[in-house]
């Protein structure tokens, strides 16, 4: 098949760095095992989703939409894992970790004022 260029995406995208953006989408989307809507031969999978974008059968706004909603999804702690700090070795690590679960386990704690907390931090090194 004829090469693929920029003039031939513009029609259906906003600008070449959209285009950068939702050709490696559709590679993501590839490699996943999502189907190829013009065919692959053997090309390699960079060339068919710039094939697919020019082509104009593809969905670039649900490929948009999924690009940003892949950057959206924000990292949870897994089930059972009661820290995101793993296995340290340091008791003081450990201790302060404690802590701070507890108090955010706790519903009766009101938030410290700024004074507090500076009092807080100079009798703490006034201590070390």
């Amino acid at each position: 098949m004829a090469r693929t260029t920029n003039s031939d995406t513009l029609p259906y995208v906003e600008s070449r760095y959209e285009l950068g953006m939702l050709a490696s989408q559709r590679v993501r989307d590839l490699n996943g095992g999502a189907e190829p809507v013009v065919s692959q031969d053997k090309d390699k999978l960079t060339v068919v989703a710039l094939r697919e974008i020019a082509s104009g059968k593809l969905d670039v706004d649900a490929v948009r939409h999924e690009f940003v909603q892949s950057y959206k999804e924000a990292p949870t702690a897994l089930e059972g894992d009661e820290s995101l700090e793993v296995g340290s070795s340091d008791p003081l690590l450990r201790e302060i970790d404690a802590e701070l679960e507890a108090s955010l386990a706790s519903d009766d704690v009101e938030p410290m004022t700024a004074e507090e907390a500076v009092e807080e931090v100079e009798e703490t090194s006034d201590e070390e």
